[in-house]
């Protein structure tokens, strides 16, 4: 099925799907206009010649962009006038595809609109890590005072340590196997992972165990 439609001051033969360029016409991009003036219909039914136009005959189109066409150059000139004119001129146009040809008077349907898209829920923040020695199980302030001193002043500088880190520390400090014995590198690696200091969880299972 197919129409031939006037808009503008010129004619166009169309069918559903088609994308044309025309004069420009009032609306913004995705708005649906109706084109009234068709002069010829063809159908299943056979070809219906407007007089000059169909009755209840016209085109459905979504506007897709409003653009403008190539530059033209208009240039005047005038023999022995000394007279010359040169301008350019854009000409405005709207993008247009037909949606659908209705006749008997049928009106266009409505567009749907799209359904608001959900907004994904905000990732619940994690929660700030206070890069403090003390929360390793065992390191009361005495012993952080130790630490700082040998320049050992934040988790992330025990969770890198090796083992031969580790002996050395001990030695230096006398700690007597302490940091090892108490899992210090494993107890800091979890603290950074955002894990409960194990103080902690130790005493819930206390109290738990306490309850029951």
């Amino acid at each position: 099925m197919y129409a031939v439609v006037k808009t503008g001051g010129k004619q166009y033969k169309v069918a559903a799907n088609d994308v044309i360029k025309v004069e420009k016409l009032t609306g913004e991009p995705g708005d649906v206009v109706t084109l009234e003036d068709v002069l010829m219909v063809s159908g299943d039914s056979g070809v219906t010649v407007g007089s000059p136009r169909v009755d209840g005959a016209s085109v459905a189109a979504e506007i897709l962009e409003q653009a403008r066409a190539k530059k033209i150059v208009v240039f005047k000139k005038r023999r022995r006038q000394t007279y010359r004119r040169k301008a350019g001129h854009r000409q405005h146009l709207t993008v247009l595809r037909v949606t659908d040809i209705l006749t008997g008077g049928a009106k266009p349907a409505a567009k749907k609109k799209a359904a608001p898209k959900k907004e994904a829920a905000p990732a619940p923040e994690k929660s700030e890590i206070k890069d403090d020695v003390s929360l390793i199980g065992g390191v009361g302030p005495k012993l952080k005072e130790k630490l700082e001193g040998y320049g050992v002043t934040s988790l992330k500088q025990i969770a890198e340590m090796d083992a031969a880190a580790i002996t050395k520390m001990d030695e230096e400090l006398e700690l007597r196997g302490r940091a090892e014995r108490e899992e210090w590198v494993e107890q800091a690696k979890e603290l950074l992972a955002g894990k409960p200091p194990r103080a902690k969880v130790d005493q819930a299972a206390a109290a738990k165990s306490e309850e029951e």
